[in-house]
């Protein structure tokens, strides 16, 4: 029998048979002239140049992993690039003797590091560690073409296998004992405060930045990433502590990034184009987010283009302060067909924000009409999968003022996976729920990005004495009868008041909009449900789904810490404890083949009458605490809502004992060739075709 250690350590054994999905993109690649091929090849080569970066701020030891497998991968011969595939992995294999099922323990391994660029999951925060024994790893490499490979594990070995301290299994403040890139060792909540705000009194973004404390004067350094090196550093004081002010941070990583940005400009499309990648310049040369910002408004400018992109600091889920986010870039072709359904989406917006059920006092004044199409992924340069839709800007005043831009990522929301088996649904359910699951998606993600992350207004005094409402008579707040008293101050954002809760609260948010429009029989027909049955079949399946999605977000939480390692996860447990709590589903232990297991049972009779009340009630007090800048009320309202209970530890067991790979999206690598063209190459579906993607887009 397994010892209860046995079976935790179990739970952080790296992902084995993992389904490998290629995105495919050559039809859409293939149609575009040479100018805009070569515009997509500088962005790409752009967006991984700051692969090292992205992996410095998972944890200590992922950069050094991520270079170990680069060059154990890369045949010698090709290791100053442009770098190829070992040439025979076959023979290094024999030579090392050991079984084929280690060897492909290693390889999965490896390929789980490369997609998550470290040895922390993307998607929940969690380390995983090899299934190969360390014995067997060391054989490994003794036996590879890397003279350097061996003392390089053995000086990561105890990192790499590591299960205790268990607090270092998961991504958060180091001071608690979590683990991440971000911050020093020594930092904990009450040292980002207290340089946010700092930061937020000197007009600094934090989110191209990392902390780091002095251990011998308790001074602080903010190193923000550019290219430029800030000679000398500039230093403050702030409430009686030193902070040091260094740019320079990923310097040749934003030199790069910058100096392809700048190839890429020459094949604009446009002046807005052109414009978008002289303003990125600026911004990785210097590290100014203000440039950052400008290229954004370029971007919404750039309506309808061939060929859509965006790259930067963009996201902050994997700060544990939610403050500092993840460099990311992406080149997509656009699919023009497919775009034409959500344009129709974007047609009827103005119609269909009024139908929210706040008031409009918390709407935005005016909708600014956004682009929202859907595109084919050449290139995602991200830690892990790609998300299905994207909703950017975040930077709250160009959203609210400016606009912004919807995308759904068409291949990665139809990529499948083969092997996937769906659980917990009840058989009776199951025949419709495959069937239309892939549908109901796309509805979710096209009301999440355009009417969920679109729409809200955040009441603000943008400048001293300058307001956004009437503040001599502000809007009465619908949660308790009287006019607000709360509201933006100036220098404030969203995110640095909501701090590590904003990320997860406002995807609730978005998700709770979309389950509040998708039973609107008018946005339905966009999506080419015309009849009244196929209309309540596509609703009860994306009720159902979204009650699925939240049973599965227990995989992401961590009880003894009472941590949620993921943001969209946490906030899908939100939504079905609305259900549950609404009478709309129920949840039913039983068994099967495999055990003790789980059925959710949702009365689609209920879904009007029970379900949509409860999203209304739970989805405008979300909405009125966000708009009000009441981040007490607002936290404590969502930490009540996604508070695992004590009962759930069992139903938990069970979700984990089902647990499936998450898919990993296998992308294309551009080049130019010998006659000045742009060609795709794309890779072999399997363990090496997918690590052999990574060794050639390495710099």
């Amino acid at each position: 029998m397994a010892t209860s250690a046995q079976l935790n350590a179990s739970l952080y054994l790296a992902d084995t048979d993992a389904p490998i999905c290629r995105l495919d993109v050559k039809k859409h690649f293939d149609s575009l002239s040479d100018k805009e091929a070569k515009y997509a090849h500088y962005i790409s080569q752009a967006s991984w140049a700051a692969t090292k970066a992205l992996a410095t701020t998972v944890s200590p030891e992922a950069p050094q992993l991520y270079d170990l497998f680069i060059e154990l991968f890369t045949d010698p011969a090709t290791a100053n690039g442009p770098r190829r595939l070992h040439k025979d992995l076959t023979a290094w294999k024999e030579k090392s003797g050991v079984s084929e099922q280690v060897w492909t323990y290693f390889l999965e391994y490896a390929a789980q590091t490369l997609n998550n660029l470290g040895n922390y999951k993307s998607f929940g925060d969690t380390k995983f560690i090899p299934r190969l024994s360390a014995s067997d790893f060391t054989k490994i490499l003794q036996h590879s073409s890397i003279p350097t490979a061996h003392p390089l594990f053995q000086k990561l070995q105890e990192r790499i296998y590591a299960l205790t301290p268990e607090s270092q299994l998961l991504i958060g403040f180091p001071a608690e004992g979590h683990i991440t890139g971000y911050y020093s060792p020594n930092i904990g909540k009450q040292d980002v405060a207290l340089v946010q705000s700092f930061l937020e009194k000197n007009n600094i973004s934090p989110l191209n930045t990392r902390l780091f404390k002095s251990d011998s004067d308790g001074s602080y350094e903010v190193k923000i990433a550019s290219a430029q090196i800030s000679q000398p550093p500039k230093e403050y004081s702030w409430e009686g502590h030193k902070i040091v002010v260094t740019y320079g941070d990923f310097s040749e990583d934003m030199k790069s990034v910058a100096e392809n940005l700048k190839k890429a400009g020459e094949f604009a499309a446009n002046e807005n184009q052109r414009k978008m990648m002289e303003a990125y310049v600026e911004s990785f040369e210097t590290g100014s987010i203000e440039a950052h910002k400008e290229s954004q408004r370029h971007w919404i400018r750039d309506v309808g283009p061939t060929v859509e992109s965006n790259i930067g600091y963009i996201e902050t889920y994997r700060d544990p302060a939610g403050v500092r986010a993840e460099w990311e870039g992406f080149v997509a072709v656009v699919n023009k067909d497919m775009t034409k359904k959500f344009e129709k989406l974007v047609d009827g917006a103005p119609s269909f924000v009024p139908r929210l059920p706040w008031p409009k006092e918390f709407e935005k004044d005016k909708f600014n009409r956004p682009d929202f199409t859907s595109l084919e992924v050449l290139t995602f340069a991200t830690s892990g999968t790609p998300p299905a839709g994207i909703n950017i800007p975040n930077y709250d005043d160009i959203r609210q003022t400016f606009g912004f831009k919807n995308v759904s990522l068409g291949n990665v929301l139809n990529a499948k996976a083969a092997k996937e088996k769906v659980t917990f649904i009840r058989q009776e359910d199951l025949a419709l729920y495959e069937k239309l699951r892939g549908e109901a998606f796309e509805v979710q993600v096209g009301l999440h990005e355009l009417l969920g992350h679109g729409t809200g207004k955040l009441l603000q005094e943008e400048s001293a004495g300058k307001f956004n409402f009437d503040e001599k008579n502000p809007p009465v707040n619908p949660l308790t009868g009287k006019p607000v008293t709360s509201w933006y101050k100036p220098g404030e954002t969203w995110g640095s008041v909501f701090k590590a809760t904003a990320a997860s609260y406002e995807e609730c948010r978005a998700e709770s909009v979309a389950m509040f429009l998708c039973v609107d029989r008018e946005i339905l027909n966009i999506f080419g449900f015309k009849t009244k049955e196929e209309q309540d079949d596509i609703i009860y399946i994306c009720y159902l789904q979204m009650a699925r999605a939240g049973l599965l977000s227990m995989e992401f939480y961590d009880p003894k810490s009472r941590k949620w390692g993921q943001a969209h996860m946490q906030a899908r447990f939100a939504i079905l404890q609305v259900f549950l709590n609404a009478g709309l589903v129920e949840i039913r232990p039983t068994t099967s083949a495999a055990g003790n297991d789980l059925e959710i049972h949702l009365d689609r009779s209920k879904i009007l009458s029970h379900g949509l009340p409860a999203v209304s009630a739970f989805l405008t007090e979300l909405q009125i605490h966000k708009a009000t800048a009441d981040a007490e009320n607002g936290v404590k309202f969502y930490e009540k809502w996604t508070g695992v209970p004590e009962g759930w530890m069992g139903w938990r067991d069970i979700v984990i004992s089902r647990k499936q790979p998450r898919k990993v999206f296998l992308q294309g690598n551009t080049r130019v060739d010998e006659e000045g063209r742009v060609v795709l190459k794309e890779y072999e579906v399997g363990l090496e075709g997918f690590i052999e993607s990574f060794v050639e887009r390495a710099r």
